[in-house]
């Protein structure tokens, strides 16, 4: 049985019901591309800043790939997906301004205004990293990427769960899921740093006694 279009929505005076369909499906396409972006901006940061560690000419040349991939990550995807969220965002705000007199839609918006300083902070970085000036150690860029995914989550309650935000055990078993994949990332990530330190060095111990003996 189908639901017609005016009973899934109340559109402000003036706008047609397929009006907020249309903002709403442009919208959750702006945020997806958006995210995606942000997820793999960073990541890419984090390769940056470790190419530093490579001989010098491989230094440059992954540093300048590095350099090009995040640029037009940010300004071809990245950047684009933020527009078209934003923009629709405000389109379903038109529509619907009830939503603007609700606590829920407050908490929402103040984390949107977190997302848009980490984008432009992301900018920032970017230009540090372009400039050789960025003083982000690769560790300390990993937890800054776990950012947006604790954002996304809680945008995502708020949006789904309004007025009524859960508070129960399911709610802090979810928060408590999301912290280990986050933890269980950096770990990961400081566990393979330090198996390749070892190897390096066991190589170059290697290398050392051939030579002696040679």
């Amino acid at each position: 049985m189908s639901v017609p279009v005016a009973a899934l929505t109340f559109p402000a005076a003036g706008w047609p019901p397929e009006a907020y369909l249309w903002f709403k499906t442009l919208h959750i396409v702006g945020v997806v591309v958006w995210f995606a972006g942000l997820f793999y901006l960073v990541r890419l940061f984090i390769y940056h800043r470790e190419a530093e560690d490579l001989a010098p000419p491989l230094r440059e040349a992954f540093q300048q790939q590095y350099q090009l991939m995040e640029r037009r990550l940010a300004n071809i995807i990245t950047t684009p997906g933020m527009v078209v969220a934003v923009t629709m965002a405000v389109g379903l705000l038109v529509v619907n301004p009830a939503w603007l007199h609700q606590g829920w839609m407050h908490a929402k918006l103040a984390l949107v205004v977190l997302l848009l300083a980490y984008h432009a902070f992301c900018y920032r970085l970017m230009g540090q990293l372009a400039a050789g000036s960025c003083r982000w150690s690769p560790k300390q860029l990993r937890a800054l990427n776990e950012l947006p995914t604790l954002l996304l989550v809680a945008v995502v309650m708020l949006v789904v769960f309004k007025g009524q935000f859960p508070t129960g055990a399911a709610t802090w078993f979810l928060v408590a899921l999301v912290v280990f994949m986050a933890a269980s990332i950096q770990f990961y990530a400081r566990w393979r740093r330090l198996r390749g330190e070892r190897l390096a060095a066991t190589a170059g111990t290697a290398g050392g006694t051939d030579g002696a003996a040679a």
